[in-house]
């Protein structure tokens, strides 16, 4: 790869940034990230950059200071004379909140889309947005990737007869059905309703589950409980085993314990967001590799989506 490239780590996720600058034997760009006392955050690189391709890697999960961390480091990047800067963004924090769903709320992913262009990025590279459309709220060039490029793998690494996809509720439903396409398995989905945030007031499945090897599949994992209600129903209604994926493990709360008292036989989650603790039902699968490969065709100008035909 050329020598114009320079990889830099916020503080988010830095084992995320380790596995993938070993992969692409790329060394880490050294930074000074100082916090004063009151919380300001302020941003030094230790070595130049003027006429590089900045590759600033920074999942934006809550604090909200890791959002502002990457602001700064977007700036200080264009404000050192960067040729590019890219941000690689596996989860974009504030993506549920992709559309007017009631009088006077917010926008936040069209928000976030406008701060880190107007900080200066050139490109953004995430992963399994809440929804797809989110990629229009910006005018630059956005890098789409799905863990199913690691998930489909996994899966029939697994070699499960009699499979069902599932998606907990029908916002999924397009995500569970391109598993179930290229799984040539049945598919089911689950319809809930919320009386207020992170509560489910009642769900229910629709197909049929008995006697199958369940996969639920999601985008966000935040407290479990959708994912832990789908679960009991499904076992109710009589599955043989279920598995959850999910490539966003944001686990906030109980939702660590929630899963372990739950139905749910093994989550598999993947590194975009660092577990908080080890749980012996959850795995993490990487997902270094690929981000990997992603900014090395984006380097070299080769297609990104050859990346999804491995499975």
């Amino acid at each position: 790869m050329s020598q114009d490239i320079a990889l830099v780590s916020g503080r988010a996720n830095p084992e995320l940034s380790r596995k993938i600058s070993e992969y692409l034997q790329i060394p880490l760009l050294k930074v000074d990230i100082k916090q004063f006392k009151d919380g300001e955050i302020q941003v030094y690189y230790n070595e130049t950059i003027r006429g590089k391709a900045v590759f600033i890697i920074q999942p934006t999960f809550a604090p909200a200071e890791n959002i502002i961390e990457l602001l700064v480091m977007i700036d200080a990047a264009r404000r050192a004379s960067a040729a590019s800067i890219i941000a690689v963004n596996p989860y974009f924090g504030y993506a549920r909140q992709d559309r007017k769903d009631k009088p006077r709320t917010s926008i936040g992913a069209k928000l976030m889309a406008n701060l880190y262009t107007t900080a200066g990025i050139n490109r953004m590279i995430t992963m399994d947005l809440h929804q797809d459309q989110i990629q229009g709220f910006f005018e630059i060039p956005v890098d789409h990737l799905y863990s199913s490029t690691v998930f489909i793998p996994y899966i029939k690494s697994l070699e499960l007869d009699n499979l069902c996809i599932v998606s907990p509720d029908t916002g999924g439903t397009k995500r569970a059905s391109t598993y179930a396409k290229f799984l040539n398995c049945e598919l089911a989905i689950g319809f809930k309703q919320r009386e207020r945030q992170n509560e489910v007031s009642s769900l229910q499945i629709i197909g049929d589950v008995k006697d199958k090897n369940v996969i639920i599949v999601d985008d966000i994992i935040d407290t479990g409980g959708t994912l832990c209600k789908a679960a009991s129903i499904i076992k109710e209604e009589g599955a043989k085993s279920i598995i959850a994926l999910c490539p966003h493990a944001l686990l906030s709360g109980n939702g660590i314990e929630n899963i372990e008292n739950s139905d749910i036989e093994k989550l598999v989650v993947t590194d975009t967001i660092p577990l908080k603790r080890f749980s012996p039902k959850i795995e993490v699968v990487t997902i270094a590799n690929f981000l990997g490969d992603v900014i090395k065709s984006v380097v070299e100008n080769t297609s990104i989506s050859s990346h999804y035909n491995s499975f």
